[in-house]
């Protein structure tokens, strides 16, 4: 029978619950079992998908097309396996459903109700996954905080489902803050006994504390937490804040919380995990050879969640080379032809991030002239690919005018236009491009050098593409399209033949690294910038 493990979180937000999630994930999968994790979050939009990056950063996307909450790409960088629609389920989705049902008769004329409805459903999409005998444990993560109005159907639901599972198959872990009182010069205890209190109210006793601490917990402080919150004191997990987030599978480890759990279970403990790939990674990550320094030109770069899986993909392929990667967040729009030179000194490479909207768009222009004359390596994604486009007609092929559809539906040069199959939309919500698609690559080219293979998968989320209208005048100036869609033609890469790199892709590479397989095009890219740097 599939096990599982819910994950709330008590007293503030942005304790990690997704990184306790993954880590404890990771423990499991080490030591033999087949483990996914699966996200509920509270709020009313059926998916991330038209939410502002500064409200909720970015919006990650799965292999079969859903947009999603950030934490499943913590889920997929820390386990390696990929997730799905069925992974991730917001409060809109599941009073969609319902009120569908409704609408359609299938509650035969009874009063739809928050109980027993709302939670019958939350309570049948928790199970989904493990309907499949796929897998043998399943971590669910409820988003928001215990005491929110939001969260109460889905700690109501899980009070519900833990009753009907049967004891020893689910255990509720609780994660916490133990702050510190530097004027008291102690850690404090009572938020956390406040929470779980809160928590008993609704029916839930948690099995396990995680407390997140910026100083040890002395076994003092454990022995009142486990008096004061029923639980037993080898369940009390510290959580200290650590230098980062790949550090926190090795801290549980070192906390016992994979055995806990596996007690709490009636799970054997199996073999010891094997995590010798990690701690690898590890030892490189911490101990870098050498420092690039790239600039990440973007829209939204005052919150660096906004590009969450840009940095971790920076942060694999630094491991790989061995190399600190320092990257510099620069606003789109304070990039002008005057100071260019100055925001990129010293710069070893240059990334032009997605986003949508004209907003910064000159920025992101100069951006790419700049490092295409001075051969600096850059990288493009998505909307810094159609940049490229744009800034290449614009000065080489002397289209004054070029630009995208979206920017301006008056070019007479739309050298980037809106998919045909995008004409027609007026839903703004999960209708764009999304998930994976594949790519077929020139033998001969840079993508196919980084690459090895002529045939690709990779995950997009956009409606606007390269028009191939231009696509002969781009080729004859020397911006080559190393890269297509078999079945639309759609340019999925381009790339420039004299210059050391130059690569950009309509896709969203960064949604595929991992800790176990960095992507090839973020580990070339570091590689060029390191050269770079030893050239100059």
């Amino acid at each position: 029978m599939t096990k599982y493990i819910f994950v709330t979180g008590g007293v503030t937000s942005s304790l990690g619950k997704g990184i306790i999630a993954a880590s404890l994930a990771k423990l499991l999968q080490a030591r033999g079992y087949k483990v996914t994790i699966q996200k509920f979050d509270p709020y009313i939009n059926i998916d991330p998908g038209t939410l502002n990056p500064y409200e909720h950063g970015e919006c990650y996307v799965t292999e079969d097309g859903a947009e999603t909450d950030l934490d499943l790409g913590h889920y997929e960088r820390f386990l390696n396996v990929p997730t799905s629609q069925a992974n991730n389920v917001t409060t809109g989705r599941i009073y969609q459903h319902v009120i569908q049902q409704e609408r359609e008769g299938a509650y035969l004329g009874k009063t739809v109700q928050v109980i027993p409805h709302i939670t019958d459903e939350i309570k049948r999409r928790m199970q989904l996954l493990g309907e499949s005998g796929e897998y043998d444990i399943i971590i669910t993560e409820l988003g928001g905080t215990v005491g929110d109005i939001e969260s109460l159907p889905f700690v109501e639901a899980v009070r519900q489902l833990r009753w009907e599972l049967g004891a020893n198959n689910s255990l509720v872990i609780h994660l916490t803050l133990v702050p510190y009182l530097a004027a008291a010069g102690e850690l404090k205890t009572k938020p956390t006994q406040h929470s779980v209190k809160t928590l008993l109210e609704y029916g839930v006793q948690p099995d396990i504390l995680v407390c997140r601490t910026e100083h040890k917990l002395s076994q003092e402080i454990r022995k009142k937490l486990a008096q004061f919150c029923n639980v037993n004191i080898n369940a009390v997990v510290e959580s200290i804040d650590a230098s980062t987030i790949y550090d926190v599978p090795l801290l549980m480890l070192k906390e016992n919380l994979d055995k806990t759990a596996l007690t709490k279970l009636k799970l054997s403990n199996k073999n010891e995990p094997d995590l010798e790939n990690w701690k690898n990674f590890l030892g490189k990550l911490k101990n870098p050879t050498s420092e690039v320094c790239i600039a990440l030109v973007g829209k939204y770069v005052e919150l660096p969640d906004a590009y969450k899986s840009i940095t971790e993909g920076f942060i694999h392929a630094g491991a790989t080379n061995e190399c600190k990667v320092k990257v510099s967040y620069i606003a789109a729009e304070s990039v002008t032809k005057e100071n260019v030179a100055e925001k990129l000194k010293g710069m070893d490479g240059v990334l032009v991030a997605p986003g949508f909207g004209e907003r910064g768009l000159d920025g992101k222009l100069n951006a790419i002239k700049y490092v295409r004359e001075n051969n600096i390596p850059f990288f493009g994604i998505c909307l810094g690919m159609q940049c490229s486009v744009i800034e290449f007609g614009r000065n080489v092929l002397g289209l004054k005018d070029a630009n995208s559809f979206e920017m301006d539906a008056n070019t007479s040069n739309p050298v980037i236009n809106l998919m045909e199959e995008q004409k027609n939309i007026t839903n703004m919500g999960g209708t764009m491009r999304l998930g994976a698609y594949d790519c077929e690559i020139k033998k001969g080219t840079k993508a196919f050098a980084i690459y090895g293979k002529t045939k690709i998968s990779e995950r997009h989320r956009h409606r606007y593409e390269f028009n191939n209208d231009y696509l002969k005048q781009y080729e004859a100036a020397g911006m080559i399209a190393s890269g297509f869609n078999p079945e639309t033609g759609l340019v999925e890469i381009v790339e420039l033949k004299n210059h050391p790199f130059f690569v950009a892709g309509q896709f969203h590479p960064e949604l595929k690294s991992t800790v176990a397989n960095p992507h090839p095009l973020f580990v070339s890219f570091v590689a060029a910038a390191l050269a770079n740097k030893k050239s100059k």
